[in-house]
Formats: structure tokens, sequence, C-alpha cells
């Protein structure tokens, strides 16, 4: 099928033509039809199968039909688009800019993180369309330079990001201020319960469009995993990015020191590198973006902050220096390349520790990933677990004080003659774990002994002092929430 054929109106024809696409994705071809015959829509699509051109093409038409001739009215929202970062507001933004140049109508973004004045003078002047992240516009909304009375059109993007990074409050309170006629329009990649019955709350008798579930990777992408010990995984890098056929490449790592630590040491080795991710300023990010769809950057490293949306023309690599802990990450990692029928390929560094998260995700795409061995960083500790043991049980026992001395020591307050701990425990012999004092034994909640819960005044020592410090939640320090800044 052709665009020509979806019963587009010239203007977007032309613009279609001028960015070199002819023929409608699969999600285009389905979507399209429904959103033009002003019905709500419900979407399931995986990034990089071209779901922003699915929304934006046919809202630039609704929207074009109805413009106002009358100059001198300022304009009203008349489509507003709720998407979960500032990274793909911005692209949105774009897409609208590009399908839309021959339509006269305006757009304009708003997100958190930089001055709004230039967003304010943007939304006073008037748009047809905005592009918003949710802090930010609830801001506006709240200082009333955004008003959504005359909105015709709803759409909420990557929906089930938008829960992933806590906003379900914030679109509740949207939902309660946009007027209750209207198209609404619902994108995610994934389709769990809690998406589906935020769905039913916003939509009103959909058509529901499915294209690519996200347990599939593009058949286009050719995918190779390098088993490698951690230590090793900068050479390995370097050693992979010597082979001149990778013009630039997108490398993720799973926390912000991360990637601020690889770009460091590529750039020691004469590689144009830059990281993007949540601690960096706007403007920085949006510079070693640009920097790298130029081409001024070899090798951008990201945070999972740049798995969703980041849109940049013929990528062709992708590396997982870390493997994502979640399956379905990897699928959304590896669609940065490979997109809209592109050829791409995606190379995984895979440490001993990393082989269960490996197996995860080969189990939700059905297939096993091929290994590439001939490299010169074969994995040597294939089971560190059983390396740590093994050190362990080398290590010199300590001798057992007499009964006579341990008799001697009652006495003395605290045990003086040992250096206290740091939660005032008087045997610093060993140190003190945060949970309990017999470390050997693993704790249930902080007491050493688990078949009871420690009383608020119970001499045990087993119990950890206010003053320990505490132990950290299961994946502290992971960047899940990298682009909260809304």
């Amino acid at each position: 099928m052709l665009f020509k054929e979806l019963n587009l109106i010239p203007p977007i024809l032309d613009a279609l033509r001028a960015e070199g696409y002819s023929q409608p994705t699969p999600i285009q071809e389905q979507a399209i039809p429904f959103i033009l015959q002003g019905k709500d829509l419900l979407g399931c699509a995986q990034t990089g199968t071209g779901k922003t051109a699915a929304f934006a093409i046919p809202i630039l038409q609704l929207l074009h039909a109805k413009k106002s001739t009358d100059r001198n009215l300022k304009r009203p929202i008349k489509a507003l688009i709720v998407t979960p970062t500032r990274e793909l507001a911005i692209q949105i933004s774009e897409s609208f800019n590009a399908y839309g140049i021959n339509t006269g109508l305006k757009n304009t973004v708003v997100f958190g993180g930089v001055s709004q004045k230039a967003q304010t003078d943007a939304l006073k002047a008037g748009v047809d369309i905005l592009i918003a992240t949710p802090g930010r516009l609830l801001d506006l909304i709240q200082q009333k330079f955004v008003n959504l009375q005359s909105l015709d059109i709803f759409v909420l993007d990557e929906a089930d990001r938008m829960l992933d990074m806590g906003f379900i409050h914030d679109v509740k309170k949207l939902l309660a201020i946009i007027p209750a006629r209207r198209q609404s329009l619902f994108f995610s990649a994934t389709m769990a319960p809690t998406i589906v019955k935020l769905a039913e709350t916003i939509l009103n008798k959909p058509a529901s469009v499915s294209v690519t579930p996200v347990s599939s990777t593009a058949e286009t992408i050719q995918q190779l995993v390098y088993f490698v010990d951690q230590k090793n995984k900068n050479s390995l890098l370097s050693h992979v990015l010597e082979d001149k056929a990778i013009g630039t490449a997108l490398v993720f790592t799973r926390t912000k020191h991360g990637a601020n630590k690889v770009t460091k040491y590529l750039l020691s080795k004469n590689i144009m590198a830059e990281a993007i991710h949540g601690n960096k300023s706007q403007s920085a990010r949006q510079t070693a973006l640009q920097n790298f769809k130029n081409r001024t950057t070899r090798i951008l490293v990201a945070t999972d902050i740049a798995s969703r949306g980041i849109d940049i023309d013929d990528l062709t690599h992708v590396i997982n220096f870390e493997i994502p802990n979640i399956p379905e990450t990897y699928v959304h990692r590896i669609g940065r390349s490979g997109r809209a029928g592109a050829k791409g390929t995606s190379f995984s560094f895979c440490d001993a520790e990393e082989k269960e998260f490996l197996r995860d995700i080969e189990k939700l795409i059905g297939k096993k990933i091929p290994v590439f061995e001939d490299h010169p960083f074969p994995m040597t500790n294939d089971r560190p677990e059983l390396k740590a043991q093994t050190q362990h049980s080398l290590r010199p026992k300590q001798s057992k004080p007499s009964s006579s001395a341990r008799n001697k020591s009652k006495g003395n307050s605290g045990n003086s003659s040992r250096p206290a701990s740091a939660g005032g425990q008087g045997n610093a012999a060993r140190p003190a774990s945060s949970n309990s004092e017999n470390s050997s034994r693993p704790s249930s909640g902080g007491s050493g002994n688990s078949s009871r819960p420690p009383s608020r005044n119970s001499g045990n020592s087993a119990r950890p002092s206010s003053n320990a410090p505490k132990k950290k939640w299961p994946g502290a320090g992971n960047d899940s929430n990298d682009n909260r800044n809304y």
C-alpha cells in the first residue's frame, strides 16, 4: 500500500514525499484510517514501528480541515499529546513540523528542566497542537498558561513507560481537566492488565490495532552475544569499535555512573563519545543527541532513558555493554537500529553474572542469540560465585578465645578491650552486618533470631543499630527511573 491510498490530503502527501516516505508501515496503515474516521484508538506497537507518524499524520489532516481562516483569532489548543520524557516530546514535535509543514498548523512542546518563558511565550501566541510531559503541563495549567477547553484530540503516548515512571496520578489529574467529549488515542508498547485498565478509563468504544508485540525483535536486526569477563568489557568494546564499518553506535549501560565511565574510557582511546542520562542538563542531552545525529560524535553512551523513542536515522549498531535485567528493555534497546525495515546489528556483552538475564531475554524473544566467539577476550571466570566461595574457604580460621578468657572479659563493660562497632555492639572482632551479628546466616528482617521479630527494648546485639548503614533495596542505583525529570 502507498500513502496516497490512505485518502491523505495533498499538503501532507507532499510533505511525506519530501521526507522520502511513500509506503506506510503496518501500524500507520492500520491506525490512520480509524483516526481519520474520528474513532478512539488503542494501539499496541513497539518502538521503531513508525508509531508517531501513525497519529501525527491523521491529526494534522483532521485539524487542517477545521482550521480557522481568521488570523486575528488566538489559536485554541485542539490536540494534546502527552508523553513521558523530554526527548520523546521534542521528537514528536519534530515529526509534526515535518509532516505539517504545508498545513499552516502550529505546534509547541513543553517540558520541565528548563525555563518556562520560551514555552509560555509560544503558548501566548497560540498553538493548534501541544506536546507535553505531565509535570510541566500540570504546572502551566495551574498557572493558567494552558487552556484545554477547546480540545478535540487527546493522545497518551508510551503509556506503559508513563506508568513505570510513576506518572499515573498526573495522568488521572489531567483526565479530570480535559473535555469529556473528545477523540482519544492510546499507544503503548506493552499491554499489561494495568495498562488495559487505564485505557478503559480513557477510551470510548475504541478500534484496536496491534503490530509487532514486544516479545519479538525485528527480523532485520542481526543479534550477537559476546561472552566476556566484566573486567574486560572496556577492552572488548574498543576492540569491536576498531571495525571502521561501524560508523556510529549506541552503547547502553545500566547506570549513569557506568555511562560516564565507559565514555571516559572511549575518549582515552581517542574514540569520540558522549554520554546521555538523567543527570545531564537538558541542553547537554540535546547537544549530545544532535552531535550523534550529525555524526560529529561516533559513540553515544546511554542509560535506558534513550531506549524509547529516540529516533536516529540510519543507526546500524546497538551495543549492550551491560545486559538489561528486564527482558523487554532488551527489545526496546536494539529496536533503535533496524527501524522501519532497515538492517541493523546488535552486540551484547555478557559476563557470568548476566547469564541469567540473557536466558530471560531468549525466553521472551523465543530464540537463542548466536554467540560470537572469535574475539581476544573470552570469558575465563564462568562461575564467579564458586571462585568467591573457594577464596572464602582458603581464609585462615580465627581461633576462639578460651573459656577462661571469655569469663575474664565478662565483667568488662562492653568488652572495652576490643574496639566497639559503629552500632555500639561489643563483639567487634567480626565486622557487624547491617542485618545481623551472625553474618554467616541470612537475616529475616534484621533479627539474629529469625523465628521471632525483635522487641523494641530487646538487648539482643543482633538487632541492627539505628546508626548502622541501612540496606539498600534491590536494584538501588539502577536507572529504571532515569528520565523521571518532567
